[in-house]
């Protein structure tokens, strides 16, 4: 038993994952909603990760501010908003150009008898107000990640001051010291659960595949194939960019592909982050950037819902055979873009996104229903998009940061 139990410790943790993800697909076809037993195991691994996520965060980027200056994370802060909003864009266009190829939603008609309440959008303003809790606790007890960015950011100037002030330079390094311990015990943590991660991707797998059946796949099996597709071309770009900048693909995605499938299954960007900045602090990427970047990102970027909003408005238009013209096209650019930052953080973000672009482009709100069919099996790649792009934004700023330091 000895020997099992260190055999599996000292094995890769993606040999590990991808020998959960084949057995849980298993799993679930075999036993079908019956694997529904063992969702607890999976909620277990979400709620491990969630337990990490705040001190993970905080104690991250209060070292990560006190180990570059207050320009330089200026600096950096301004290149990671210009790259999430640029990429979304982008993102959109993929999305657009796949979907006006292949023509998703053609010969897919309403019932008729599809019902679908569209969530409350928070828009851009409140969650940019969201960015200063009002309640640091609540913050925290919510996982208000702008509201931990924002607290951990002035709390690591507050300690940087105190480094650099003659009177209480001393004080201020016994606070960092602190602060640094508690960061090292952290990661010690994160360690632990990493061992767990199979585990629970195994249950989450096969509790999805038991839970979905076949007929939700074949009836919009076009629309999945595409958008897919648009994942694929999307991810191919990001390639190219690392490529550009002279980063190896094979050595970004060898530490990327452990967050990649974990989002994969998990559906949650944010539940993802301890491994996100786990696979940055592998790939030696500065501290303080990756600190403030990855849970910045988790947050308000989301390439991979961006395709979803474009391959869903082309799929809605379709239905109705009422292709979309170009300036309903460059609706879509426009507000999808600006909906990925106005409904950060909230939970179904990807089918609130879908459903304000919808409203202003006039599109059947009966679609959004016919697609929440497929929501889950959707927000698997969506996800795993959204959290490669965030690791392949703070790889490339890194890159330019290095070359600016020199």
């Amino acid at each position: 038993m000895k020997k099992i139990a260190a055999g599996y410790i000292k094995a890769s943790l993606i040999k590990k994952i991808t020998i959960a993800l084949i057995i849980g697909v298993l799993t679930g076809l075999f036993f079908g909603e019956n694997a529904a037993v063992l969702s607890p195991l999976g909620d277990l691994l979400l709620r491990l990760l969630q337990f990490i996520i705040l001190p993970l965060i905080l104690f991250t980027l209060i070292i990560g501010v006190n180990q570059t200056s207050l320009q330089n994370l200026g600096r950096m802060g301004g290149k990671t908003f210009l790259y999430y909003l640029a990429t979304s864009a982008l993102a959109i266009l993929v999305g657009i150009s796949i979907a006006s190829l292949f023509n998703p939603g053609s010969g897919v008609s309403l019932r008729g008898n599809e019902s679908f309440e569209s969530p409350e959008n928070p828009g851009v303003v409140q969650v940019l107000l969201n960015i200063v809790p009002d309640n640091m606790i609540t913050a925290f007890s919510e996982l208000n990640l702008l509201g931990i960015i924002f607290t951990a950011l002035v709390f690591g100037l507050a300690v940087s001051y105190l480094r650099n002030s003659p009177d209480q330079k001393e004080l201020g390094e016994r606070l960092y010291n602190i602060f640094h311990a508690l960061n090292e015990a952290t990661l010690a943590v994160m360690k632990g659960i990493l061992q767990y991660v199979p585990i629970g991707v195994f249950a989450i797998i096969a509790d999805v595949v038991g839970s979905q059946g076949a007929s939700n796949l074949l009836e919009l099996g076009s629309f999945i194939g595409v958008l897919y597709a648009a994942l694929f071309v999307q991810l191919c770009l990001y390639t190219v960019a690392l490529l550009l900048v002279r980063i190896r693909p094979g050595t970004f995605f060898k530490e990327a592909r452990t967050p990649m499938a974990t989002a994969f299954v998990t559906q949650s960007s944010s539940g993802t982050l301890p491994l996100t900045l786990n696979a940055a602090r592998n790939l030696g990427l500065n501290q303080s950037l990756y600190g403030f970047s990855l849970p910045f990102g988790a947050t308000i970027n989301m390439d991979g819902a961006a395709i979803r909003i474009a391959v869903s408005a082309v799929f809605a238009a379709n239905i109705i055979n009422e292709p979309l013209s170009f300036a309903a096209i460059l609706q879509v650019v426009i507000i999808g873009t600006l909906a990925s930052v106005g409904t950060a953080g909230v939970p179904g973000a990807g089918i609130i996104m879908i459903a304000t672009v919808f409203t202003q482009l006039g599109l059947p709100m009966e679609a959004v229903a016919l697609l929440t069919a497929v929501d889950v099996l959707v927000g698997m790649g969506c996800t795993a998009l959204n959290v490669t792009g965030d690791l392949v934004g703070t790889s490339l700023i890194n890159k330019t940061e290095k070359n600016t330091a020199s």
